[in-house]
């Protein structure tokens, strides 16, 4: 059965919102060109980037979501102008310092202006990201054009 909610994920992540097989020394740099998709969109300030590192540095790898996910992000006051998220796939997946679910080849990360501008964008993330099949097609799409897909695609029930 398919879903017919509106989808709040189209208007976060999109073509200029991704970037695909990069390769990164350590989840650090993964943080940063993760957060300057965000930047170069005009969405966030460039402080948001660093305050996404510090808050793992301080908080641990609490981003690592599920096997091969990482969701960084920062709190609105740290320099978010509208609502966002990037999308970066890693050529090679680098670890984060959470053994159960290191190491990470996904990066998805957002930013809201508030603690309720998000929340439907991330619940339908969190459905994609519980279906097997789309994690493994993001995780290996050599394509925006299928990234952008995925997100737009009707969710089953």
């Amino acid at each position: 059965m398919q879903s017919n909610e509106a989808n709040p994920l189209i208007e976060m992540i999109y073509s200029d919102t991704i970037l695909l097989d990069v390769e990164v020394k350590d989840w650090e740099e993964a943080v940063r060109v993760s957060g300057e998709l965000l930047v170069k969109t005009g969405f966030v300030e460039e402080r948001y980037i660093d305050a996404m590192i510090e808050t793992v540095k301080s908080m641990g790898p609490y981003a690592v979501i599920a096997p091969g996910v990482a969701l960084p992000h920062a709190r609105p006051e740290d320099g978010v102008k509208k609502p966002c998220m990037s999308l970066v796939t890693l050529k090679t997946p680098v670890n984060f310092g959470n053994n159960g679910n290191d190491p990470v080849k996904l990066v998805v990360a957002f930013a809201t202006i508030d603690k309720d501008a998000h929340v439907n964008a991330l619940r339908r993330l969190a459905r994609i990201l519980g279906d097997p099949e789309k994690v493994e097609a993001l995780k290996t799409a050599k394509d925006k054009k299928l990234v952008e897909e995925i997100v737009a695609s009707p969710i089953s029930k």
